[in-house]
């Protein structure tokens, strides 16, 4: 029984530090950080994607709500694991990455708490400048095998692609081939400045 008791009290300084908000700057860490999208196929599935090459940095103020992040993500890293559409979206008819070879992110206002926030940020993709509104959670602080210090937060939000001029309208014999509404699932960790290498 003693076991037990000692074992749950474990588990719980564990959850309890891993949760712990630590105020800082960090750098976006893009090896582990996923800028994703889902988009309707043929009225009938879904696409995924990602984009691998994302940069920027994470301020998290003492007080949460004057928090702030500013990213940008490189078009030509846009990952489908198809190659031919990958070349596809990279084109004019989708992202136009020889004209506009970066979108980003910049915050306007944090709200709520860590752990259930809403993020209204500026969007900028191609030349079309918008505000968004993401849905998110701080996920933690951990100290990584290399001493640095190291946070997580997780955002998701939903975009009409056509409000930033990717206006691709084929049509196939259901109706549209990709749907016009976008999820973006942003899964980013930020190592502290102070601490890397």
């Amino acid at each position: 029984m003693k076991f037990l008791i000692t074992l749950t009290l474990l588990f719980s300084l564990q959850a309890h530090a891993a949760t712990k908000y630590l105020a800082g700057e960090y750098k976006i860490d893009p090896d582990h950080t996923r800028v994703q999208f889902l988009v309707s196929h043929l009225m009938i599935s879904v696409v995924e994607g990602r984009f691998n090459e994302v940069s920027g940095t994470l301020k998290l103020d003492p007080k949460f709500t004057d928090s702030s992040v500013v990213a940008t993500v490189n078009i030509n890293s846009v990952d489908t694991a198809v190659k031919k559409r990958d070349e596809d979206l990279r084109s004019e008819r989708f992202f136009d990455a020889a004209k506009y070879p970066t979108m980003s992110l910049k915050s306007k206002n944090f709200l709520g708490k860590p752990e259930a926030f809403t993020l209204i940020a500026d969007l900028t993709i191609k030349d079309v400048t918008k505000q968004v509104t993401f849905k998110g959670a701080y996920t933690g602080v951990m100290t990584d095998p290399w001493g640095n210090d190291r946070v997580a937060i997780n955002m998701t939000a939903i975009i009409n692609r056509k409000d930033f001029h990717i206006n691709y309208d084929e049509k196939g014999s259901n109706g549209p081939q990709i749907g016009d509404m976008v999820t973006i699932v942003i899964k980013g960790d930020g190592v502290k400045k102070a601490t890397v290498k």
